[in-house]
């Protein structure tokens, strides 16, 4: 019998040794006494769920993934319609109780860690993406509800024993739990993609006390579900001429039923659905239009908080499409290799000729790579949310608890943040790679539809795309890093130093080779703030001097100020990622000596690799930005 869990022991690597489950069973039972006597009873339950659930997608859903990719999502008098097979698999997920598997006890749900729902996530993406990609939207779409009503203090916790009293939202996550509905996140509209300040979709506070949105979203994943989180403009639209990300201080979050279902008679709708996209993959996933005309909804926090809020739903999204993408990369990779291993060519099998045997080598090494840097971030961004919570309900401001959970917290989410575009970024890039390659190695036989290597292509082509494009998961590293030296330059410079005195001193040569990558990141972000700071004290020769120190820290302007690290963003990300995986296996190969090898694979090819874009961002750009500003002088002058 097949699994996609037991058959993989880099994955299972991490529930046995890899991850420091304590602090995480801690974080989940709080001061619940009813729960399991050790941290080791409570990783075998985990364990267990693991490979029920790597049973359940081996035998229910991979069989059936061409079968699903061919029949698709109809859309049929206003509605999205599963065919009979994907309706019959979500009925068997109901049935493992695993849409509330994050949940509170109390709540319905198993209360397992948001980690371990993460490393499900692999398991659906290794059988087909579309389908993990709606289940995403189930308990994962609870919990956000559970987690708004937490911060804007309408859930009640016992602090005795950190368990949910009652919550604002207590049906709605009784539904889902029950696998009686399901959620959305909508952001999209027409014109505004990435560029969330553009966005028109309109709340109004009617006098009766109720908000009101209309407008229309599109591009939404599993949009055809009940409960909708969407982003709505409550404050006036910024004028044309407004700085970048004028228009973000206007948006709220809101809650929206879409519809509700009688006891008897047809449903009741109060958003509708305008289309079903027809797409190139992921045809498991229902993608939808939605309308909202005059659609009552409820506030989530306060209003002009909408933006802040959407990042804490997509700082969890933008991981799990990492898990996916591992997923996938499995996926492409096993195929690949499967084939290679029975494919004759010139007298040995294709796996044993150097170029397929040095593309199936990286394929293995990048997903074990971006394997060790998702849990890291999944991790860290569970811990920071569960200390937060800790730290607001459990113990009193002002005491020594308070202001230890505090520090953990900070800790703990910063990591998250530095991690998680580049994981975005990285994971979904390999991920369409990776299923090329595939293609590529069964040859013509790649381009049929026989052997699934195309589907595999066709679902990973969405990746780089939906949750953040890679540009701007790009764009958002870049930032964050320049952001940082610009905020506390001092701190920057004593991180080169000892990053340096590591790469000469460190006795491990591993960790030396590491800090040499750590360097040569660090150099990346210094050469982009260098040039920066450089353009940006050449944008001040018009002013005296006695202004320059204020107008160099305050005033700066994304647009403007970062042109050169904007074009460069990407190259920087990549550097990023290398140093950050190789950070995260070092850190595993210092407990573990069996994981000394993975790092040596991954050291082996970023390091020349790293030194190639190192050397591209210090020498390129002039000339691309030299037009660009002579196009844009152009315009401006008509």
């Amino acid at each position: 019998m097949a699994n996609f869990f037991k058959d993989n022991e880099d994955l299972q690597y991490y529930f046995d040794r890899g991850i420091d489950w304590g602090p995480l069973v801690e974080g989940v039972e709080l001061r619940n006494t009813d729960t399991f006597a050790t941290t080791e009873e409570a990783v075998q339950f985990y364990r267990e769920v693991a490979e029920t659930l790597g049973a359940f997608v081996a035998d229910e859903i991979a069989p059936h993934a061409a079968k699903l990719d061919r029949e698709g999502i109809e859309f049929v008098d206003g509605e999205a319609v599963f065919p009979k097979t994907l309706a019959r698999i979500f009925k068997k997920l109901g049935a493992l109780d695993l849409y509330g598997l994050t949940l509170p006890r109390e709540l319905g749900g198993l209360n397992a860690p948001i980690v371990l729902y993460q490393l499900l996530l692999e398991l659906f993406g290794r059988a087909d993406v579309s389908v993990g990609a709606h289940y995403g939207f189930h308990g994962g779409m609870a919990m956000a509800a559970l987690a708004y009503s937490i911060y804007e203090g309408t859930t009640k916790i016992d602090p005795e024993t950190g368990q949910v009293i009652e919550t604002r939202f207590g049906d709605m996550i009784a539904e889902i739990a029950a696998g009686k509905a399901w959620g959305s996140m909508d952001l999209t509209e027409p014109h505004a993609g990435s560029d969330l300040g553009a966005l028109r979709t309109r709340a109004e506070l009617g006098e009766d006390g109720v908000w009101r949105l209309t407008g229309e979203k599109i591009f939404i994943t599993s949009g055809h579900g009940k409960y909708h989180f969407v982003i709505a403009r409550t404050e006036p639209t910024p004028p044309a001429d407004a700085p970048p990300g004028a228009g973000l201080a206007g948006l709220s979050m809101f809650l929206v039923k879409a519809y509700d279902d009688p006891k008897k008679g047809k449903r009741v709708r109060y958003a509708t659905l305008s289309r079903v996209e027809e797409k190139m993959g992921h045809h498991a996933s229902p993608t939808v239009g939605v309308v909202f005309d005059r659609t009552p909804g409820e506030l989530l926090g306060k209003r002009g908080e909408g933006f802040k809020q959407m990042l804490f739903l997509m700082n969890n999204a933008r991981i799990g499409v990492g898990f996916e993408s591992i997923g996938l990369m499995e996926a492409a990779t096993r195929l690949a290799r499967d084939y290679a291993e029975q494919r004759p060519s010139m007298g040995k099998t294709i796996d044993r000729h150097e170029l397929i045997a040095d593309a199936l080598d990286e394929m293995q090494t990048d997903i074990q790579g971006l394997r060790a840097l998702c849990v890291d971030a999944a991790c860290n961004e569970e811990l920071g949310q569960r200390y937060k919570m800790a730290r607001d309900h459990l113990f009193a401001p002002g005491s020594a608890e308070h202001a230890q959970y505090d520090a953990l917290h900070r800790k703990h989410a910063a990591r998250a943040r530095a991690v998680t575009p580049l994981i975005k970024y990285f994971g979904a890039e390999k991920a369409v790679e990776m299923a090329q390659r595939c293609v590529q190695i069964h040859g013509g036989v790649g381009y049929t539809t026989e052997y699934g290597a195309e589907k595999l292509l066709r679902d990973a082509m969405v990746l780089p795309i939906y949750e953040g494009t890679s540009q701007i998961q790009s764009l958002m590293a870049m930032k964050d890093a320049l952001g940082a030296i610009v905020k506390n330059p001092q701190a920057f410079v004593a991180r080169v130093g000892r990053v340096r005195w590591r790469s000469l001193s460190a006795r491990d040569p591993l960790e030396r080779r590491v800090a040499r990558l750590e360097g040569q990141a660090l150099s990346a972000q210094q050469h982009l703030m260098q040039r920066t700071a450089v353009d940006k004290l050449r944008a001040l020769g018009g002013l005296p001097i006695t202004r320059w120190p204020k107008q160099f820290l305050e005033n700066w302007d994304p647009k403007r100020d970062f042109a050169f690290a904007m074009l460069h963003a990407e190259r920087l990300t990549r550097i990023l990622c290398d140093a950050a995986i190789a950070r995260a296996l070092w850190a595993q190969a210092r407990r573990h000596a069996d994981r000394r090898e993975v790092l040596e694979r991954w050291l082996e090819r970023a390091e020349p690799r790293t030194r190639f874009l190192l050397d591209e961002l210090t020498t390129t750009g002039d000339r691309l930005l030299a037009k660009l500003a002579q196009d844009e002088a152009t315009d401006a002058t008509g």
